[in-house]
């Protein structure tokens, strides 16, 4: 395994960590079964969040005997002291642990990230927690522009991560300039939430740019370490039909299209809004139309049903026009 220091930090870190979206669809046991063989590998780096429901408690429960093998990074969407004071403690107790080595700030909008930075804002609860020793660093996650060159001015701000990869260029500049700063860049997302099927590709993709300082790619079967670790390692030029492939996958996804990232949850009427668009993606892109009928009319509550609320588009963090998009998804699946 290849290791990198992650920004100011001075954390030793492996180049590939693991994303911890996935461990919900997993269970506890199966949790363990994957960090022990991640440890065995030398990937040291886990990310996870307040908001990934059970993430937290699987990972503390997996963690158990190999905790000093691992640094742990969480994140949440508190934006008062108050709240963030009181996630911070339900991370060390769901993780079960009295020490994270990096707490986030959950993907901030810019008026939230003022919030933060305020009098009785959240920053304030991280800083008193790392002067408590609960806490070793503050990083801030993002899905904005925006927000990436705001985080990138302020001196409190150690890591930031952003999407990036072969669909999502453009955080490209900035992502150079968290080098020139020498704040830790993490890499979510880099199958573009598994919009991109060939993961060999995608990582491969993201690794061969060097100012990446950590990839998460998420992770729930242990064939898929073995995988993306190679991947990750492989440091060859992309070839020529590498290079032709990733133009193919751009030249399909364009930018309207569900990284699933379930921020858009709960749907007022139940749709599975990010099944609902997984299933179309295999129906329009990959060839497989019968098995992602059947996928689709297994789904207790058809994309027809929106009521169109508006609710899921004021979450989604790349303000894609889900509503419009169920609309085509229906008609694609003859509703």
């Amino acid at each position: 395994m290849e290791y990198v220091t992650l920004g100011k930090t001075g954390l030793r870190v492996s180049r590939m960590g693991l994303g911890g979206i996935p461990i919900q669809k997993i269970d506890a046991k199966g949790t363990k079964t994957l960090l022990h063989k991640l440890a065995d590998r030398g990937v040291n780096y886990i990310d996870t969040a307040r908001g990934y429901t059970v993430s937290e408690e699987y990972l503390g429960y997996a963690l158990e005997g190999i905790r000093d093998r691992f640094i742990i990074a969480t994140k949440s969407m508190a934006r008062t002291k108050e709240a963030m004071a009181e996630d911070i403690e339900k991370s060390l107790h769901n993780l079960r642990t009295d020490h994270i080595e990096l707490y986030q700030v959950h993907n901030p909008s810019m008026e939230q990230l003022d919030q933060v930075q305020a009098a009785g804002g959240a920053l304030e609860a991280l800083q008193e927690a790392r002067a408590a020793g609960k806490i070793g660093h503050i990083g801030l996650t993002a899905h904005s522009v925006e927000v990436f060159a705001r985080a990138l001015e302020l001196d409190w701000v150690e890591t930031i991560m952003f999407p990036y990869n072969i669909v999502e260029s453009q955080g490209e500049e900035l992502i150079s300039k968290c080098e020139e700063k020498n704040i830790g860049f993490i890499d979510m997302k880099p199958l573009a939430g598994g919009a991109i099927e060939n993961g060999t590709l995608a990582l491969r993709y993201v690794c061969s740019n060097k100012n990446v300082t950590i990839v998460i790619p998420g992770m729930a079967e242990e064939k898929e370490i073995e995988e993306n670790i190679k991947a990750c390692l492989d440091d060859s030029p992309l070839s020529e039909k590498e290079l032709e492939e990733v133009q193919t996958v751009r030249n399909q996804l364009g930018t309207n299209f569900c990284r699933r990232c379930n921020y858009c949850a709960p749907c007022s009427v139940g749709i599975d809004i990010s099944g609902v668009f997984l299933f179309a993606g295999y129906l329009n892109r990959y060839g497989l139309g019968d098995w992602a009928r059947n996928r689709y009319s297994s789904l207790a509550v058809k994309a027809s049903a929106c009521i169109e609320c508006g609710k899921c588009e004021t979450r989604c963090p790349y303000h894609l026009p889900i509503r419009e998009m169920l609309k085509e998804c229906a008609q694609q699946f003859g509703e």
